[in-house]
């Protein structure tokens, strides 16, 4: 897979988990991971771009005596997550006429 499209993916694999509620790290990467395969070298620095843009919050709270990052997404993430989805409905109709025309032999 292209990997701008995989990191595209994942972006929004993420956000939509934590549309299901906030989590950590570690979290993320055992969920996203059943659906497409991510590290920890590749989600941090998804994660940290996706702060940048104001897509989720960050905040710290005590698990078993230590400090856990825990992750949530923001309106504007959620609004992400919509776009994403738009964007996709018009790629499926691309992806549509792409297989139609690969379906014909050139003349």
């Amino acid at each position: 897979m292209d990997a701008q499209l995989k990191r595209g993916l994942i972006e929004v694999c993420v956000l939509a988990m934590l549309r299901r509620g906030d989590s950590y790290g570690y979290q993320l990467i055992k969920d996203v991971s059943a659906l497409i395969a991510v590290s920890e070298s590749t989600l941090y620095p998804i994660l940290r771009r996706l702060e940048t843009a104001e897509y989720l919050t960050v905040y710290t709270m005590e698990h078993n005596s230590r400090l856990r990052k825990y992750y949530a997404i923001t309106d504007k993430g959620v609004r992400r997550i919509q776009d994403f989805l738009q964007e996709w409905a018009e790629l499926d109709q691309v992806l549509a006429f792409i297989k139609e025309g690969a379906g014909h032999d050139a003349q």
